[in-house]
């Protein structure tokens, strides 16, 4: 790897946290997640999703269940970690998929109202192409982008590469990311 390679956000379960907000970055399969925090990682997406967007389709599909998925969220202190027990509570999530075609998807990415202007979105979505290229560096990243976010993906290397259709009752745009070689 030369010394320009973009290095990886992270590579174990948990970052350190940072210094300013207390935030860290977490990756695990649902599996290895404690149920406290697997329910509010539900909660953050309901929240986001079905609460704030209005989504009409059904946010769990099952995926987090398969072998090839990772999930990757922030957590910061808060009050609904103090009411669970925990340090720190979801403020982001994010979830990485492999498909069956070999190519990688990334989806579920929602950020806590609250906290939007944090930089989160931006942090969980780089180390979710930084798990892509870990586990399939040739791979496309196929996402369904909000069509409103689609020029913020695209400044992250992005391409979109098909019209704007409706998914959950809300305007999407396929885009993908190919890792540079």
């Amino acid at each position: 790897m030369s010394d320009d390679a973009p290095q990886p956000v992270i590579h174990p379960a948990a970052s350190e946290p940072d210094p300013a907000t207390g935030a860290v970055l977490r990756r695990a399969h649902l599996r290895d997640i404690d149920p406290r925090t697997a329910y509010l990682l539900a909660k953050l997406r309901q929240d986001v999703f079905t609460m704030e967007q209005g989504a009409t389709d059904p946010d769990l599909d099952g995926r987090e269940l398969e072998a090839g998925t990772t999930l990757l969220w922030v957590e910061v202190p808060g009050p609904e970690a103090e009411a669970a027990g925990l340090d720190r509570e979801p403020a982001a999530h994010i979830r990485v998929l492999t498909e069956a075609d070999g190519t990688m998807r990334i989806g579920r990415l929602a950020v806590r109202g609250a906290n939007r202007r944090d930089g989160f979105g931006g942090r969980i979505m780089r180390a979710a192409l930084d798990v892509t290229h870990e586990v399939a560096p040739q791979a496309e990243v196929h996402i369904d982008a909000q069509a409103y976010l689609e020029k913020w993906y695209l400044g992250m290397g992005y391409v979109t590469t098909g019209p704007v259709f409706l998914e959950a009752g809300i305007e999407h745009v396929p885009m993908v990311f190919r890792h540079p070689s």
